[in-house]
């Protein structure tokens, strides 16, 4: 039987220009849907954020690589010419072997981008490492 779970997590603004981050990550059979936002609420009321973002921003899919093939994905909604979301989820794929649905809701300021691609990274570590101790 699988487990079907959510987590969220707050990350706090590294820069005194930029608002926190939040990571929903749902937790599936062999996949992860991931949805990064910014948000301007406070720690404890960081689940709102997921309420208050847009899922369909930039959303894409990856699929790990299988035998000599390399990870792959493709674009399911898209609000801007950037290509971005797709280069997280196709590297996350590789890196954690599962199919990564991932959805950015931050703007194209590179600054942010890195930032929510380690919140994303750093979240599915520790969600990683959870499940290799059950």
């Amino acid at each position: 039987m699988t487990v079907i779970s959510v987590e969220t997590k707050y990350f706090p603004s590294s820069r005194p220009s930029s608002p926190a981050l939040v990571v929903q990550v749902t937790c599936l059979a062999d996949s992860y849907m991931v949805w990064v936002g910014m948000t301007d609420e406070p720690e404890e009321n960081a689940g709102r954020a997921t309420l208050q973002g847009q899922l369909g921003k930039d959303w894409v899919v990856a699929m790990p690589p299988w035998k000599t093939l390399p990870a792959t994905g493709t674009q399911l909604l898209r609000s801007s010419n950037s290509d971005v979301a797709l280069s997280i989820a196709t590297r996350l794929a590789r890196r954690y072997g599962k199919q990564i649905f991932l959805s950015v809701d931050v703007p194209e300021d590179s600054g942010v981008l890195l930032e929510a691609e380690k919140a994303v990274f750093g979240s599915l570590n520790d969600i990683e490492e959870k499940n290799s101790r059950m």
